[in-house]
């Protein structure tokens, strides 16, 4: 190895260990036996027997996943239309407020997004009486607000470097633009709608600040759960429920990964 590469993989070896390695701690933590989490006193698994058992964690970790499915969903679908019109229909009279309005959820604090979204649910429950409190449903539109626009970054990106003339000849061959659309672009674009849900339901899972302004007192995020839990001392559960996170999310990884190896193999079984 050239002397020249080695203060580059120094670097690079800090910054993996400054990543990984206080998770890998957490993980190491979460079987401790002892109620303190800095004090290692024998393994155990006796918190994730606890963490079955705390109705408030999972409760709010299944609310949580919920909301992310919707506004996941919700904002694919939105992203993917407000896409298209960017990107198919050119100039359009009021382009440029939709762009801004697209934009400024990724560059506004969170802070102004929930507060200005808790005092239009405020004012539209005092004007038309909906939404009644606050929720469920008001916590996925706030997520759908602002996860839309990271789909619609997503999603444009691959709309621009799609090759039209697929759909042309679909066209010059009959079909008609839905068919064309549904046949020929979805499929194209599938990754980039796969990156944009996972995108937005990362996203929502992962929000604190936007969710503590508009849920109400029975409508608490696993975010909101562990911030509170947190600020009166870590507890071993927590660690145990953020290993069972890292575990699942690892093993989607391998799962995707996976089936990804797995396609150019059938490519080349059927070339051959």
């Amino acid at each position: 190895m050239k002397r020249r590469s080695w203060p580059l993989l120094g670097v690079l070896i800090f910054g993996y260990a400054f990543l990984y390695v206080p998770i890998l701690l957490l993980i190491l933590y979460s079987f401790n036996e002892s109620r303190l989490v800095t004090v290692w006193s024998g393994f155990s698994f006796k918190w994730y027997g606890e963490l079955l058992h705390n109705r408030q964690l999972l409760d709010a970790a299944w609310l949580s996943v919920r909301i992310a499915a919707v506004n996941a969903t919700v904002a694919v679908v939105l992203g993917t239309l407000a896409a298209n019109a960017l990107t198919r229909h050119g100039r359009f009279r009021g382009r440029t407020g939709f762009e801004l309005l697209l934009t400024a959820p990724l560059v506004m604090p969170d802070v102004i997004i929930g507060l200005s979204l808790l005092l239009l649910f405020v004012a539209m429950q005092q004007t038309i009486g909906w939404p009644n409190g606050r929720g469920f449903t008001t916590i996925a539109i706030a997520h759908i607000t602002f996860s839309m626009a990271y789909v619609t970054v997503v999603v444009r990106s691959r709309l621009a470097r799609m090759d039209a003339s697929l759909e042309e000849a679909a066209m010059d061959l009959g079909a008609r633009p839905l068919t064309v659309y549904l046949r020929i672009t979805l499929p194209l674009i599938a990754p980039a709608l796969l990156s944009g849900w996972l995108l937005a339901f990362t996203l929502s899972l992962d929000d604190l600040v936007i969710a503590s302004f508009v849920s109400g007192p029975g409508s608490t995020t696993l975010p909101m759960v562990v911030y509170s839990s947190v600020r009166m001392g870590v507890s071993p559960q927590i660690n145990a429920l953020a290993t069972l996170i890292v575990a699942i999310v690892a093993l989607a990884v391998i799962i995707a990964g996976w089936s990804m190896r797995q396609k150019p193999d059938r490519a080349q079984k059927r070339g051959a």
